[in-house]
């Protein structure tokens, strides 16, 4: 077997060795500075993907996984690495995507937002699976590399009132009639309740009807189905539950539906809430845009500081829902929302806004804020301060190029957020002020 000295992880935490030929080659599990056994299981060209068979000399960073799934389980990919070693491996992903992809390198490193490691996913999509030669119904993470369903007892990342029940969980779908025809529950847990989405693809029976009532009042949790699409998605029992999550350092209770974009950390919710109010540095008469604003999650703390504020989101559902929760929260003339979808905004997108915002909040998906980008004038009435909150270190990056050299704008702070602990997810914010402002 090659043996190989791993100089780096490259962007989904595998190590990086270079054999002898000088082909990269990337080893699941490897740690840098370790001296690693490896196989290779793929190969092309110019790299080759590898097994880790055997740490001859291992990294001071590496820990013992918390969780006895991992290496079979998909859902995280980096437990066996010291977890304030993961932020300073995540910093670095942020840094070398601005500098690789968009020459543009931060004035100031923000200091890193991360906490709690265990227990802070409060969404996720399982996959359901029967298998009799495993004993009935899995539910969990796929397996890495592949389609099957890890047989999970527990999960670490989960919350452990949620984590509990999934065993309890299996046993009641594997009763069902439709068990076979079930393959995917998404868990939603606000903070008070927990929600459980079935995805269904024949109708349940009346037993088991009683049997979903039955286990929703034993456990405290709330049942939805989804018979069809998204939309199809309704409350089965008990009625008229909701979900919801405080902000409480701005008196904030923000209620969601299930399949609702809701931050999956509520605790790094709170503390980049905070750094993001920091960054715009709101001052009193100011307007702000949040675009991509879902629910008003940014929008309604902004408010909040007695600013005027606009919402802009492409989901119509999710605007009525960010409408709702501004009325719900007593918070009327300052704000508003308007549906738009951002990805297609034209040329004149800004100069066609109501009311020229001095500043601008873009927290964009993973496909980042292109057009967005590209419709900012670069001179005359335009934000003079921009706050750019991403999920994705490559289109940030993308995005901080144009800004950068095309747009008059300054990176002036950037860093990164550990939204995912144990993941190679990597969160980040930046500013972005204009040239001839001070920061």
């Amino acid at each position: 077997m090659p043996v190989g000295i791993v100089v780096a992880l490259d962007h989904e935490a595998r190590g990086i060795v270079y054999s002898e030929d000088g082909k990269a080659v990337f080893v699941e599990g490897a740690l840098p500075g370790e001296t690693v056994e490896y196989a290779s299981f793929r190969k092309k060209a110019k790299y080759e993907q590898a097994y880790l068979i055997r740490v001859l000399r291992p990294a001071v960073d590496r820990v013992t996984p918390g969780c006895p799934h991992f290496g079979i389980c998909g859902g995280c990919v980096m437990q066996h690495l010291d977890v304030n070693a993961q932020v300073a491996v995540k910093q670095r992903v942020l840094e070398d995507s601005l500098w690789n992809i968009g020459h543009v390198r931060p004035e100031e490193i923000l200091p890193p937002i991360h906490g709690t490691a265990w227990g802070y996913r409060r969404k996720a999509r399982l996959g359901v699976r029967k298998v009799p030669k495993k004993g009935g119904v899995l539910i969990g993470f796929r397996e890495k590399r592949s389609s099957y369903i890890a047989d999970l007892k527990g999960c670490k990342v989960l919350p452990p009132a949620v984590s509990e029940l999934l065993l309890p969980l299996r046993t009641l779908i594997d009763g069902l009639s439709i068990s076979e025809r079930l393959p995917q529950v998404e868990i939603a847990a606000g903070d008070t309740s927990v929600a459980l989405s079935l995805r269904i693809l024949e109708p349940l029976t009346a037993e088991d009807e009683e049997r979903l009532r039955a286990f929703a009042d034993r456990h405290q949790v709330v049942f939805y189905l989804q018979p069809g699409g998204p939309d199809s998605l309704y409350c089965f029992h008990p009625p008229e539950a909701e979900l919801s999550y405080a902000l409480p350092e701005f008196a904030l209770s923000m209620n969601f539906r299930p399949v609702d974009f809701t931050q999956v950390n509520h605790e790094m919710n709170r503390v980049l809430i905070r750094r993001t109010l920091e960054l715009l540095d709101l001052q009193p008469g100011e307007r702000v845009a949040d675009l991509f604003c879902g629910l008003g999650n940014f929008t309604l703390p902004i408010a909040r500081q007695g600013v005027e504020v606009i919402g802009i989101e492409g989901n119509a559902a999710l605007v009525a829902r960010a409408e709702e929760c501004a009325r719900e929260n007593g918070i009327g003339g300052n704000v508003r929302f308007i549906e738009s979808n951002l990805f297609q905004c034209g040329e004149d997108f800004f100069a066609t806004l109501a009311g020229k915002p001095e500043k601008l909040l873009i927290d964009p998906p993973r496909e980042g804020a292109l057009e967005v980008i590209k419709a900012l004038p670069t001179e005359g009435e335009r934000p003079h301060r921009i706050v750019y909150v991403s999920c994705n270190p490559a289109t940030l990056a993308r995005d901080a190029a144009i800004l950068v050299h095309q747009k008059g704008y300054r990176l002036a702070r950037a860093g990164m957020v550990n939204m995912f602990p144990h993941t190679a997810h990597v969160e980040s914010i930046a500013l972005f002020v204009a040239a001839d402002v001070s920061t």
